[in-house]
């Protein structure tokens, strides 16, 4: 299973930014997908979850400014970053709970390789 996400990159505070996240490779079930993100000497931090069947969860920072989205049939999730504050610079990293093809354990969490994002006053 692979993990890869895409959309980061630098706005200035009060814009908008639209990440994504594609699992990719056999799997059989997804469980969840989630947003985290980390600043340089914090830990990693959740920032939205969403369930297979759409039930949704928000760190009260983002709450009422980022929308989490998934499209099951393609393993792809979402994330609508709307009036960024600089508060949210940091490495976005996209979390996949799936289950491998023939995997008997159930879900496993896989990482993407993390997504800058950069807001500047």
């Amino acid at each position: 299973v692979q993990v890869v996400e895409d959309g980061g990159g630098s706005v200035q505070a009060g814009g908008s930014l639209k990440l994504s996240c594609a699992a990719t490779g056999y799997i059989s079930r997804t469980c969840e997908m989630g947003w985290y993100r980390q600043t340089p000497g914090n830990e990693r931090e959740l920032v939205s979850r969403i369930t297979s069947d759409g039930h949704t969860i928000y760190a009260d920072s983002v709450e009422g400014r980022f929308t989490i989205s998934q499209d099951n049939d393609k393993n792809t999730l979402y994330l609508q970053m709307n009036s960024l504050e600089r508060e949210d610079t940091a490495v976005y990293y996209c979390a996949a709970d799936v289950q491998s093809t023939g995997d008997g354990w159930g879900c496993r969490t896989f990482w993407g390789q993390g997504t800058q994002v950069t807001v500047s006053s």
